[in-house]
């Protein structure tokens, strides 16, 4: 690789379980955590030119790394987390600009403490500003998407610029940004959300909603053990959440190795000890399987499945 000057931290052959929330994965071949993003813009450029793979870190919330890791560099994003405030035209609106690394949880924290509100729904939720953008996280029917007013992203090869929003570029849980997007393989290094100035009231209102969104999550099991949270997407054409699918399959319970879909919610599969990859893989796989043949149903993972198993 052509001698490039950044400013990072640099492994060889870290172990991905330290970094995935399913605590499962194995090396990295290089693992890379820039401090800054012209550092991650020049490191992606160079992989670009030399051809070297690349894979994107966020929070590590929604993947499963194979057992024999992840072959080139892997860019982590986690120490872009600058934080600064826009203002907008209109004097009862903020645009909250939060960089790629900072975790959805803090961003939301954020917020409530600059007194804006438009986040309140996402508190709580694992993984990082990018990852969610990425994905286009959703939770309690509200989607990243719709309180998005840009993303700064940087193709490789290219230079970083800003992305306003076209709303035919989403859709639940897709985003440009995804495989078949129009910004597939942009590097996400900030985001911009479009929030409203709270008035003292709202603040109440806003801090109560944050508190009830995060036990909520903890009375789902969500932080009992490490998962990816919920494994598969709902389909809203069945009009049954996929947890109730998997129940009626007598889903909850059943393992593979350490791999466990959790007792207490039949669409959150947990790390009971020390599951293997290809352990989680082959069950969500057999959850697949069964809701197909059973109920003629394809259940469509939200869990991306990165490098070798």
């Amino acid at each position: 690789m052509q001698k490039i000057n950044i400013r990072a931290e640099i492994r060889w052959d870290e172990p991905m379980a330290l970094h995935t929330s399913f605590r499962i994965g194995g090396p990295a071949e290089l693992f890379v955590r820039p401090e800054d993003a012209s550092s991650a813009v020049a490191l992606e450029s160079a992989a670009w030119a030399e051809g070297i793979p690349l894979f994107i870190l966020g929070g590590g919330a929604n993947i499963l790394v194979g057992g024999k890791g992840i072959r080139g560099i892997v860019l982590d994003t986690s120490r872009l987390r600058s934080v600064r405030i826009e203002a907008a035209d209109d004097p009862a609106i903020a645009i909250l600009i939060a960089g790629a690394g900072l975790s959805t949880d803090e961003l939301c924290l954020d917020a409530l403490a600059k007194g804006l509100a438009g986040l309140e729904d996402f508190a709580g939720m694992p993984g990082s500003v990018g990852g969610a953008v990425f994905m286009n996280a959703r939770c309690y029917e509200r989607e990243v998407s719709q309180v998005l007013a840009w993303a700064l992203s940087a193709r490789a090869g290219g230079c970083a610029s800003r992305h306003p929003i076209a709303a035919a570029e989403w859709s639940y849980k897709r985003s440009p940004y995804q495989r078949g997007g129009v910004r597939a393989d942009e590097l996400v290094l900030e985001a911009a959300f479009r929030l409203t100035r709270m008035k003292d009231a709202t603040a109440a209102r806003v801090a109560r909603i944050m508190r009830e969104r995060l036990a909520d999550r903890e009375a789902k099991g969500h932080f009992r053990l490490p998962s990816a949270g919920s494994v598969f997407k709902n389909d809203r054409r069945l009009g049954v959440p996929t947890g109730k699918l998997l129940d009626g399959l007598g889903l909850r319970g059943r393992r593979v190795g350490d791999a466990l879909v959790s007792p207490w919610h039949a669409n959150i599969f947990v790390n009971s000890g020390h599951a293997a990859a290809a352990d989680m893989r082959a069950l969500i796989e057999l959850a697949q399987r069964e809701a197909l043949e059973k109920l003629g149903v394809e259940l469509e993972s939200e869990v991306l499945m990165v490098g070798e198993f």
